[in-house]
């Protein structure tokens, strides 16, 4: 049974996404606040953090940055705020997705359903994948393309490394490979991954970038795969 954290302090929600989300065969715990989901988050050990960014102790953005440095649990944000600065910000502190409320709660399922799965694929298949291939092998698949993607494991190796990824940052990686050369304007990216990101933007395009730079390239200030095309967009470059 894959478990969900609710750290939310809204009483009546916390209730209803437990009871929801009992019925769709989760088990749930709630926390009210910022320090009970930190030490819910090491007893329960959950497949997922369901966050709210209005918390009373904590700042659900600097919450959402202390998780990550610690676990690689999904989180997805649900909040009352719907500033396109809030989104971005919450991208950047390592969130996996974005809901506003009110919100669907089947879209909430579905969701959570396919973060909780790539999570586990990545966890699994991934370790399986590489420690099934020769070392010599990965050398020289690493040296021949230094990126690649599993599209089926949605899993993505960086010079013979995994690497996690969120799923819009996935999309747009497989977006880059499969069209090296071509230069995609943010009109095109945000296209690519609106159904993956709800809320996504030029601004978070941007940011989704930066993160992928900072995971795929050897040097994110001077990137040499995934380049600024001024005044357009962006384009994948493959070295020779």
């Amino acid at each position: 049974m894959n478990k969900v954290l609710v750290i939310e302090d809204d009483v009546m929600m916390s209730d209803m996404l437990t009871l929801y989300l009992s019925e769709e065969g989760y088990a749930v715990k709630q926390a009210g606040n910022g320090e009970a989901g930190l030490r819910q988050l090491e007893s329960f050990d959950p497949d997922l953090v369901l966050l709210d960014l209005m918390l009373p102790d904590w700042d659900g953005t600097e919450l959402c940055r202390i998780i990550r440095q610690h676990s690689c649990v999904p989180v997805m944000v649900v909040s009352m705020k719907t500033e396109v600065s809030e989104r971005v910000q919450a991208l950047r502190a390592g969130a996996d997705d974005y809901l506003c409320k009110p919100f669907s709660m089947h879209e909430l399922s579905a969701r959570i359903e396919a973060l909780i799965r790539r999570s586990k694929l990545v966890g699994t298949s991934a370790s399986n994948t590489l420690s099934e291939m020769p070392f010599t092998d990965q050398k020289t698949a690493a040296e021949e393309a230094p990126i690649r993607l599993d599209t089926e494991r949605r899993l993505l190796l960086v010079r013979g490394v995994l690497v996690e990824t969120t799923f819009s940052e996935f999309e747009l990686m497989k977006l880059f490979l499969a069209q090296p050369g071509k230069v995609f304007s943010r009109e095109d990216l945000i296209n690519a991954i609106r159904g993956f990101d709800s809320f996504v933007t030029d601004r978070a395009i941007d940011v989704h970038i930066v993160n992928l730079r900072r995971k795929v390239e050897p040097n994110p200030k001077e990137p040499r795969y995934i380049r600024t095309v001024w005044g357009v967009g962006y384009k994948y470059v493959q070295e020779a």
